[in-house]
């Protein structure tokens, strides 16, 4: 009924194969696989390159195929998450122009959807970037849906230190904006790539947007994360977002799991639920990475047969 799977970004070091072997010999069903362009990352878990968009041609998409039948794998979705919203423009014709990209290579390999982030200039306001928003984003999905693939936000306000402040990289962090969202563009190419984590640490439920935007649900990440309540009290919400969180392996945060699959299967969703690790407890090593997967996953078996 619902597919496990992780994102590839955790397994940075490890070729496209050897990410599609590892989930094949533990049991999983899918990979959401990183497609950023190839050079030097701009922050923790983003550069990972698992497929080349850039250098996708027929041969590339045979073997790539040919790996995953093999392997009894499917592709979730390709996953790409800069800011396309960003206030230098050249920059942000870079990100939107690669984002075209990858939309284009799912098309070619048949994967359904692509995930990303709608992004934000953080000094500005909701309302100015919203109507950046309008002006940016119809484009984009009017490729998406020429080319017949879903583009999936993640809720991510991507605000952790002090470049980000005051609003983070990523409009898209709530129920409300979502809905603004939806109006603009009410595509049914268009909806959300849902992490519950992102809400629980923004003090919002994480289980109520699952029943109220049950159609938007085109992928899901699954990641815990601790709210460290003694820090909270201590800098308030205004603080930088880091100063009183972390994010955890799904089983060691404040998720509430049990509320999060009655709510997937309640609404029916069929689809890929993926791990996405990014818990500094499990990097210390590349068992340290394994670790953090295969526990994650041994931990959801109680919800996902």
């Amino acid at each position: 009924m619902l597919d496990l799977g992780f994102v590839s970004a955790i397994l940075a070091e490890k070729s496209f194969n050897e990410v599609i072997e590892f989930a094949s010999e533990n049991e999983f069903k899918c990979v959401e696989i990183m497609c950023w362009p190839v050079g030097k990352a701009e922050r923790r878990y983003a550069g990972v390159t698992h497929i080349n968009v850039d250098e996708l041609d027929d041969k590339k998409v045979a073997e790539i195929n040919e790996i995953l039948k093999r392997n009894s794998i499917y592709i979730s979705g390709l996953g790409y998450y800069p800011n396309p919203l960003d206030a230098d423009e050249i920059q942000a014709d870079f990100f939107i122009n690669h984002i075209k990209k990858v939309i284009v290579a799912a098309a070619k390999l048949g994967i359904p959807v692509v995930n990303t982030f709608v992004g934000r200039d953080p000094k500005k306001s909701v309302d100015a970037n919203l109507t950046k928003f309008a002006e940016v984003w119809p484009g984009i999905i009017k490729v998406a849906e020429e080319n017949k693939v879903k583009i999936g936000i993640e809720n991510c306000p991507m605000w952790f230190t002090d470049d980000e402040w005051p609003g983070g990289k990523n409009l898209a962090t709530t129920p409300a904006i979502w809905r603004k969202m939806f109006e603009i563009i009410p595509s049914p190419n268009f909806g959300l790539n849902y992490d519950p984590s992102h809400l629980v640490w923004q003090q919002m439920n994480e289980v109520k947007p699952i029943y109220d935007f049950s159609e938007k649900l085109f992928h899901v990440h699954l990641k815990d994360v601790k709210v460290f309540r003694d820090k909270l009290n201590e800098v308030g919400i205004m603080a930088n977002p880091l100063e009183y969180h972390s994010p955890k392996i799904p089983g060691l945060g404040d998720v509430d799991w049990r509320g999060f699959f009655s709510a997937l299967t309640s609404v029916k969703y069929r689809g890929p639920v993926c791990i996405e690790v990014e818990d500094k407890a499990f990097e210390g090593s590349e068992e340290d990475v394994k670790s953090a997967i295969l526990t994650s996953r041994n931990f959801l078996h109680q919800f996902i047969a």
